[in-house]
């Protein structure tokens, strides 16, 4: 099932704004095998930790966030991307105002 039309060229980061002391998410595309999301948080804003029995890429499109999993700190920046393993604890927070693409794959 797609959520955005298809065929036709997106820039991720306009697709989605920002708001005051919020995480805003966009559905891009969802379907039985996984589902790619875009974020945007507010400066600050965060998701408290947690796992996922799936493999997620985040790739950052603006701004900076510090991603941790298994309890260790990565600060990631516009055009960076980490893999969060399956099954291991993981966090985001924003340094300041960012954007996010997850890609979550359950196949």
């Amino acid at each position: 099932m797609t959520t955005t039309p298809s065929a036709q060229t997106l820039t991720f980061a306009d697709l989605i704004g920002y708001q005051e002391g919020a995480i805003v998410s966009r559905v891009i595309l969802k379907a039985e095998a996984g589902n790619v999301t875009l974020f945007a948080f507010d400066a600050g804003q965060e998701l408290s930790e947690h796992t996922a029995p799936f493999d997620a890429l985040v790739h950052v499109l603006e701004g900076e966030a510090e991603i941790r999993i298994s309890g260790q700190p990565f600060q990631l920046k516009t055009g960076e991307a980490i893999l969060m393993p399956a099954d291991q604890p993981h966090a985001v927070k924003a340094v300041n105002k960012f954007k996010m693409l997850l890609t979550m794959i359950r196949a």
